[in-house]
């Protein structure tokens, strides 16, 4: 008898649900990125006159305010269902980008200035814990389970995108208010993210369905959100917490001063640092289809191995030129990006798929504790990263180096977490052993323990969340 064939779906990225949000997750990246990385540290240091250090406190709130608020959200996502957060989280980071412009200065308010700023940006990363678990539960429902790994490669590359085109997007915006005679235009990036975030709340509004899959998902757990089930998740994955702790504390390091940086070292204007971004971006782009298919071919464990290994690369290449005059200069620096690009895009989406894998009907939630962990890294790695840049300015002259070597040693803290965090998957992230009690689709030997630990001390929720 002959099977019935199933109608061929057309690609991943064409799909109406998966198009959807991968413009939304494209433009409130892009948004995001403007207002915290590009707008941000210039904002405060040339516009509002704070010194690195109250800089440096101001971004690590927002970082630190997602990361405390990912777990939590990423729970009452599951409950209260993920479109209704994708619209709020935006929202009020709308607000907040508004508020900033027209705080007033401290000549006016005194210690308020800086209170208040550091508040607008704990609702920022409130906005965006808010935002990315739900996202991501949404892709994952949106696609069959073999093809998942491939649409969080789209979803990620659109987050790595979002953040590569926010340099030269934000870059021309500052540069074409300052050409135009605008004495404020270190507050252009504001301006711009306003609209964007604007954008978002309409088009989540009304691109994304309202569903039950989500709440028919979470009926059986506990109504609202219990720190104790987002204890429970960190101790069912403590291998993906771990790795994400060490790796995202790597991304940290240079997070904050990557733009000074160019600008110091290589001399570069806001717009043509945003030039060299951009075709870094581009390739991304060009790359995502074709390197989440070879991280699916390998496996998802496989893909996070290579991934790492490549990205760990990468930065090893850029450190050079801390020692090595030639390697000193913006090509170098691009150049090492693309292993960087690459390895980010196969390890990132085929980890967030192991994730989404665990448990069925917790995956905001463990989304939500993976990227709190990767939040808290980054909370780690970013003061470090300034105080280093700062501070070992003298050590390197010492050592013949030049003020060079100080300016380059946030990459160095980067590349050696990428390191340990490459180092740490080979040990732990392996495919499980299979068993004829073992089905093809079960998790890892470590979370199926953790998962019984789980259930044993919590009778009450083992047999729904099976």
């Amino acid at each position: 008898m002959l099977k019935p064939q199933t109608p061929k779906l057309p690609p991943l990225a064409r799909r109406p649900a998966v198009f959807r949000l991968l413009i939304i997750a494209l433009l409130a990246e892009i948004a995001y990125a403007i207002l915290n990385i590009s707008t941000m540290p210039v904002y405060l240091k040339e516009h509002r006159g704070f010194g690195e250090f109250l800089v440096s406190v101001v971004v690590t709130t927002f970082l630190l305010s997602e990361a405390v608020f990912k777990g939590p959200m990423g729970q009452l996502a599951d409950k209260y269902g993920c479109r209704r957060f994708m619209i709020i989280g935006p929202s009020m980071t709308l607000c907040t980008a508004i508020f900033t412009i027209i705080l007033p200065s401290g000549h006016k308010i005194g210690n308020l200035e800086p209170i208040a700023l550091i508040l607008m940006r704990v609702f920022d990363g409130l906005g965006a814990a808010m935002l990315w678990p739900s996202a991501f539960a949404e892709m994952g429902a949106a696609v069959p389970e073999k093809e998942r790994q491939q649409a969080m490669s789209l979803l990620n590359m659109c987050y790595l995108l979002g953040i590569a085109l926010a340099m030269p997007i934000g870059g021309i915006a500052e540069d074409t208010m300052h050409s135009l005679g605008y004495r404020s235009w270190q507050s252009a990036g504001l301006y711009l993210a306003a609209v964007l975030f604007g954008c978002v709340v309409i088009a989540s509004t009304f691109l994304i369905p309202k569903t039950e899959v989500h709440d028919q998902a979470v009926h059986s757990e506990p109504d609202g959100f219990h720190i104790k089930q987002l204890i429970q998740s960190f101790r069912a994955i403590p291998t993906y917490i771990l790795l994400a702790v060490v790796t995202f504390a790597g991304v940290g390091f240079p997070l904050v001063i990557i733009k000074t940086f160019a600008l110091e070292e290589f001399r570069l204007s806001p717009t043509q640092f945003g030039a060299l971004v951009f075709p870094a971006a581009i390739a991304m782009a060009a790359l995502s289809g074709p390197v989440s298919k070879w991280g699916a071919k390998l496996g998802k464990y496989n893909a996070v191995h290579l991934g790492l290994g490549l990205c760990a690369c990468g930065l090893s290449f850029i450190c050079l030129g801390a020692f090595f005059h030639p390697f000193h200069a913006a090509w170098a620096l691009a150049l090492g990006g693309v292993p960087l690009g690459i390895g980010f895009l196969m390890a990132i989406p085929a980890w967030m798929t192991s994730v989404t894998d665990l448990d069925p009907r917790r995956k905001a939630t463990n989304l939500g504790a993976i990227m709190t962990a990767q939040g808290l890294g980054a909370i780690i790695g970013a003061p470090l990263g300034g105080l280093m840049y700062e501070k070992l300015v003298p050590v390197g002259e010492k050592l013949g180096f030049g003020e060079t070597f100080g300016h380059y040693s946030p990459f160095f803290g980067c590349a050696i977490c990428v390191s340990l965090g490459w180092l740490l998957s080979l040990q732990a992230l392996r495919e499980p052993k299979r068993s004829p009690e073992v089905e093809p689709g079960s998790p890892s030997n470590e979370v199926e323990t953790s998962q019984k630990s789980r259930e044993a001390e919590d009778p009450a929720n083992s047999a729904p969340n099976r």
